[in-house]
């Protein structure tokens, strides 16, 4: 077992298979030494298949040895959260209310889509129970670490998936993010996570918060991202929500960026956030080293009004329908939180509901005015630190007040990406969230790129506290 291999980034390893250097059977067996001696402390997994890893990196060695890989992503381990259809095995959604004795004979459109170009998916990450909370806990798989500090959470609803690709068990993980759940835990695991434009990623079935939600990548780099939404995005006749196909290499794409020609908001509060002051200067300093670099960058001090109101009318909305089969005794298998919001929501009225859709698209209309200005908004990804793992949000503090700035792109269905920007003073990752206009995940991708050339954090390696 080598931790240079459990470390190398997909792309790398796409070229080591081409020469020869390296086999999928390698990078297989590495790994699950690998998760053999970390996931105790991290338990970053509900599912695990080394069998059907094994026999998938067979079937791609022998495919890189002719020269006909399937893709570029061929023989590249996956990870897939439990809130996606996963053929073969169940799909829990970290609740005890699902029964796994199902058929469970389906993938939803992206694993489809990574199957067929190859990819080794190898196992499922842990999520709150449907993925509701912003940490990563349930009755169903117990609580999931941060790599950095296990004593720490890694954010949600993604924290397995994040957690796994920091710690070196996976090159690339496929999450969702309905709130913020790809760059929450992107950001408190020193990760790169990237929620594509509304509509990019096909899904399938729609998740409880429909609208809000997108399926995106979570890997170590920008351009493994690149990589596996170039896979992903491809069409699936099963989302009829989903844009027209773009076929389009997003790993080629991102290197045409160029710094000087961007035009860049830099909000520390959108106008409402309260942030923790070393947050805060973490992402200024970043956001200053940009500046150094010859970025054009604005600090506005407000961007919108607070949408939180009006995202918590449209979420009871979704949940009074998505939850409607749960009775008594259904609730009484869930997460008291989850629980108490869901009957909270029942008899969500409709004009409530679309009265927040109105808001909503009237929210939209003002990003897409601040865009004609900004080619790309930045801020903190978080507002607070991590804190302890058993807990579901900082000591003192509301359940969701730490994520006020990643909700306001799902209610717009606009790209956003976090990315590593520093470490607080305790040796923790903290995270800068990138936005960019809907359908502009190029753009979005480019300006982590350049990013990450100036603000590289890809040599730096959770301790695991060990």
């Amino acid at each position: 077992m080598t931790e240079e291999l459990a470390f190398k980034s997909a792309q790398n390893l796409s070229k080591s298979f081409s020469t020869g250097e390296l086999s999928p059977i390698d990078v297989v067996e590495n790994l699950f030494s690998r998760i053999e001696k970390l996931e105790p402390i991290l338990n970053a997994f509900c599912v695990l298949d080394q069998e059907a890893a094994m026999t998938a990196a067979q079937a791609s060695e022998k495919r890189w040895a002719v020269g006909e890989p399937l893709s570029a992503i061929d023989g590249i381990p996956v990870s897939v959260k439990d809130i996606i259809l996963t053929k073969g095995w169940p799909t829990l959604r970290g609740s005890l209310t699902i029964d796994p004795d199902q058929p469970w004979d389906v993938d939803g459109p992206a694993v489809a889509r990574l199957r067929e170009a190859g990819a080794v998916i190898f196992g499922k990450t842990t999520t709150p129970e449907f993925a509701s909370k912003p940490v990563t806990n349930s009755a169903l798989t117990g609580i999931t670490r941060n790599p950095w500090n296990p004593a720490l959470t890694p954010g949600g609803s993604s924290g397995g998936a994040a957690a796994a690709v920091a710690s070196g068990l996976a090159p690339l993980a496929l999450a969702t993010d309905a709130g913020g759940s790809i760059r929450i835990p992107a950001s408190l695991c020193g990760v790169f996570g990237h929620k594509p434009s509304g509509g990019r990623v096909p899904m399938f079935p729609p998740t409880p918060y429909a609208s809000l939600a997108g399926f995106g990548p979570i890997t170590r780099t920008v351009g493994d991202a690149a990589m596996m939404l170039s896979v992903i995005s491809r069409p699936d006749p099963r989302d009829f929500g989903s844009l027209p196909y773009d076929p389009v290499s997003y790993e080629d794409l991102i290197e045409e960026g160029d710094l000087s020609t961007l035009r860049i908001a830099y909000s520390p509060t959108l106008g409402y956030a309260d942030v923790d002051a070393e947050v805060e200067g973490t992402v200024r300093a970043a956001v200053d080293r940009l500046s150094d670099s010859g970025a054009r960058i604005d600090v506005l001090d407000k961007v919108m009004d607070s949408p939180i109101d009006m995202l918590e009318r449209l979420k009871r909305g979704f949940a009074d329908y998505a939850f409607r089969h749960l009775g008594p005794e259904g609730l009484a298998k869930v997460d008291p939180q989850i629980a108490a919001e869901i009957e909270a929501a029942r008899g969500a009225g409709l004009a409530e509901h679309f009265d927040a859709e109105i808001e909503r698209a009237a929210l939209h209309r003002h990003m897409a005015e601040f865009h004609e200005t900004y080619d790309i908004l930045l801020s903190p990804a978080i507002s607070a630190q991590a804190f302890p793992a058993e807990l579901d949000a900082p000591e003192g503090g509301g359940r969701y007040d730490w994520i006020p700035f990643t909700s306001p792109f799902n209610l717009t269905r606009q790209p956003a990406a976090s990315i590593p920007c520093g470490f607080s003073s305790s040796g923790m990752p903290i995270g800068m969230q990138i936005v960019g206009p809907q359908f502009a995940d190029t753009r979005v991708l480019q300006a982590a790129r350049l990013f990450e050339k100036i603000l590289p954090w890809d040599e730096f390696r959770p301790g695991y506290g060990m």
